[in-house]
């Protein structure tokens, strides 16, 4: 008889009110860093720093407009939610102006009323408002005191993409002098550094996720489809925590998916039907104000973890839990990567899945064979947020049992002799464990922002329909050790 559904899903949360002065504070940050950066190479402290803000995009030639999301750099300094603005800022006296696209009489018809600029001027906490057909005229008329104003246009590229962000271009841009090269890494190493209303909103990001990864996790059943766990996910943070946009694609994958790494894509579109017995990776995150969240939850679809599921899951939870331990100011995420790959290593040699030295098998690079990814990444306004070192991170080891990667490595003369093939055989519709949690680093270390169940006993007595945080007994904790 299949287990009795759980009770409709609720939530204590409440989508907080953002305030502008977070924004404002993005522009005061940026504005003392350029104004160093200039002192500091001998630079005349003048020039205004301009934006442009993202675009309303159909769907190909169609009139179809897809949801709109704002620029990132742009959400990070002025928060506009609408599409088509600009924005600039006076590096002398820190001053702020947004520039408003001027709306057709016919928009109020078909998409609402057309704001007047002091309606954005108050909601955006900005010193002036302007029309966008008026950028040329405002900054030469306002800014030509020592000549052609200078422009700080943001250009640079995006590290992870291999893209490079778009500059400003406007009507009259040749009355302007502009610099492409100062700005943008400047801005990248401004958003690394989160503020307290910036960690605020990554936290709650984190809170509704966790909530609703924990819903997905109860509500899973053999017989479901991917979609379905998609579709609870996404209905729990929008229904419940206000977040219409997700950080990145949802991955949903279960039984072998879940060794694919960046499964969910629309040629394979979480549609594997749960089968008994399979592990579940559910890569998912919610998205509030652009602030994003990047959680990964594993676990058995039946509820219970059989030993195969056990040894990798437990190897990874210990990979994981060791790299957050070891985190704080100081430290080389390089060797964190490392102590991460050691620990799998010795937790798959523990089992008999590999023999040998694990030296020999770290200088081979055998870790990479069963984590080919990064430990982590920066997290923020991007799901992979740029800068050259880490605050808000996240931790993401895992093991995966991946044939385009087992295959050569038993070719290999070199690496072959570390795996135990037949034991290795077991596994080899296993899939995948990852587990993932967004942190903070701090002065004396790092605080976990996420807060879903990662002990297996812990997972099971939530499939089992205990209450988050489950109260430990004397039973799960001999489980757990």
């Amino acid at each position: 008889m299949a287990a009795a559904a759980p009770p409709p899903s609720s939530s204590s949360l409440a989508p907080p009110e953002v305030p502008m002065e977070l924004h404002a504070g993005n522009r005061d940050r940026l504005v003392a860093a350029l104004r160093a950066h200039l002192s500091a190479s001998g630079r005349p402290l003048r020039g205004l720093v301009l934006l442009q803000g993202g675009e309303e995009q159909t769907r190909y030639c169609t009139d179809h407009l897809e949801l709109f999301r704002q620029e990132s750099y742009f959400a990070y300094l002025f928060g506009v939610r609408e599409p088509g603005f600009y924005g600039a800022i006076d590096i002398v006296s820190g001053q702020s102006i947004l520039f408003s696209p001027r709306l057709p009489a016919d928009y109020a018809v078909w998409m609402g009323e057309i704001k007047p600029l002091s309606y954005f001027k108050d909601r955006y906490k900005v010193d002036m408002v302007f029309y966008v057909d008026e950028i040329a005229q405002v900054l030469h008329d306002r800014f030509s005191d020592h000549g052609k104003p200078l422009l700080f246009e943001l250009y640079g590229k995006n590290t992870d993409s291999g893209n490079y962000s778009k500059p400003a271009s406007f009507e009259g841009m040749e009355k302007f002098d502009s610099d492409l090269s100062t700005l943008h890494p400047i801005l990248t190493e401004c958003r690394v550094i989160k503020s307290d209303m910036e960690l605020a909103l990554i936290q709650y990001a984190n809170d509704v996720s966790s909530e609703a990864h924990i819903e997905v996790m109860r509500r899973a059943r053999p017989g479901m489809k991917e979609y379905q766990l998609e579709s609870i996910f996404l209905h729990h943070v929008y229904m419940y925590g206000g977040c219409r946009h997700c950080s990145y694609t949802c991955i949903c994958a279960t039984g072998e998916n879940s060794s694919v790494l960046h499964y969910g894509h629309a040629a394979a579109p979480n549609d594997r039907t749960l089968n008994d017995g399979d592990m579940a990776l559910m890569d998912m995150g919610g998205e509030y104000h652009c602030y994003g969240s990047d959680i990964t939850c594993s676990y058995p679809i039946n509820g219970k973890f059989n030993s195969n599921q056990t040894i990798v899951y437990n190897a990874v939870l210990k990979a994981h839990n060791a790299v957050i331990a070891n985190m704080r100011p100081g430290v080389n995420w390089l060797d964190m990567h490392k102590l991460a790959e050691q620990i799998i290593l010795e937790s798959l040699r523990n089992e008999r899945i590999l023999h040998g030295d694990i030296t020999d098998m770290m200088t081979q690079r055998l870790g990479a064979v069963f984590m080919p990814h990064g430990l982590g990444h920066l997290l923020g306004i991007d799901t992979h947020d740029p800068g050259g070192y880490p605050e808000v991170i996240t931790v993401e080891p895992g093991c995966y049992f991946i044939d385009a990667l087992l295959i050569p490595a038993r070719d290999d003369s070199v690496s072959s002799k570390y795996f135990n093939w037949e034991e290795i055989e077991k596994y080899k519709s296993f899939g995948g464990v990852r587990i993932e949690s967004d942190v903070y680093v701090t002065s004396h270390g790092c605080k976990n922002l996420t807060n879903c169940p990662r002990e297996t006993w812990e997972i099971e007595a939530v499939m089992a329909g205990a209450p988050w945080p489950v109260r430990a007994t004397n039973n799960s904790l001999s489980k757990a050790s």
